[in-house]
């Protein structure tokens, strides 16, 4: 035994002696390095991120564009993989004749062309064609509900898929007898929606865009008649009942709201980008958008200021 040590000690030192022991420290730290550097690799395979951009209400009052381009901009500096749109992109066309309505989804359209990556769209009730009494143009017009935006964006409800995850948005809007609009999944569409999720393992994460919530605290804050929420969301919960449904987002009410329903799904209500319709805040909630990180099977969120509150008060002193 004491024999075999003096054999190491001699070992040792000749290495010490010789530089080779030198030599061989940077190579086990190399070994070591390279470990992390593919930990963090794999990592980064399944990381990715996305803005939530909703209730834009673009149109050319209120220094509209100017905060739009605001947000575009900040959204460019995140630089996420993608984006999605919860619904009201423009404002309004519920109400507007074809010319004025026309001006408004381009104006939208070339807008966002600025966004250095993909951008994906919901509709809004705000986003109907001439569906309220008031409009000029009748129900026989070829634009009529969801003909203007299908021609400008194509479908109102499709889905996608990006490093393991599915992504569906939902058009979650109809018109009433009386000419108003709710908050409905029609049928056709939910026929779609199960087809579309056969087609998914069930293991995957599924994230859901909507613009009329799914489920949502208003009523119960705020009191008052209306439930805030698409009149048959259970429908859809229902279908993604044995699917690994993840999130929820959501629009159309301009404020911040997040929750975790009996540990199955979150959902997140994504304020807005115009706030009080370019006016300043609504129900407290500050103008902006949600950044959302996703890293294999989990996610975390932010809600980011794109700067308008400060801007607009800015331009309002330069008025007085």
């Amino acid at each position: 035994m004491e024999e075999k040590k003096n054999k190491m000690d001699s070992r040792r030192k000749f290495l010490l002696q010789s530089g080779l022991a030198a030599v061989a420290i940077p190579f086990t730290q190399i070994s070591c390095q390279s470990s992390k550097d593919k930990a963090v690799e794999v990592e980064n395979e399944d990381s990715f991120e996305f803005a939530f951009l909703t209730d834009i209400h673009i149109k050319p009052e209120m220094n509209a564009p100017k905060g739009f381009q605001m947000a575009i901009d900040k959204v460019n500096e995140l630089n996420p993989d993608f984006v999605i749109t919860g619904g009201d992109l423009v404002y309004d066309t519920m109400r507007g004749n074809y010319e004025q309505s026309e001006s408004l989804f381009s104006l939208y359209k070339d807008m966002s062309k600025g966004f250095k990556m993909p951008v994906y769209n919901c509709i809004g009730n705000h986003d109907l064609f001439a569906i309220y009494e008031e409009s000029p143009e009748s129900e026989d017009h070829p634009d009529y509900k969801y003909g203007m935006w299908e021609r400008h964006f194509g479908k109102t409800y499709y889905s996608f898929d990006h490093k393991g995850w599915h992504f569906i948005t939902l058009n979650s809007l109809d018109v009433t007898d009386n000419k108003r609009y709710k908050g409905f999944f029609h049928l056709e569409q939910l026929e779609w929606l199960k087809q579309d999720i056969e087609k998914v393992d069930k293991s995957t994460p599924i994230v859901i865009t909507t613009h009329i919530p799914m489920i949502c605290t208003y009523s119960q804050l705020n009191g008052g008649e209306g439930s805030r929420t698409a009149n048959n969301a259970s429908d859809v919960f229902k279908i993604m009942e044995n699917h690994n449904l993840k999130l929820v987002l959501q629009g159309h009410i301009h404020w911040k709201e997040y929750g975790f329903v009996n540990d199955r799904f979150h959902f997140l209500t994504g304020g807005s980008i115009a706030g009080n319709g370019w006016k300043g805040r609504r129900h407290n909630t500050k103008e902006g958008f949600v950044k959302i990180k996703v890293s294999g099977n989990d996610f975390s969120w932010e809600y980011i200021d794109h700067g308008w509150e400060a801007e607009r008060l800015k331009l309002a002193e330069k008025t007085i």
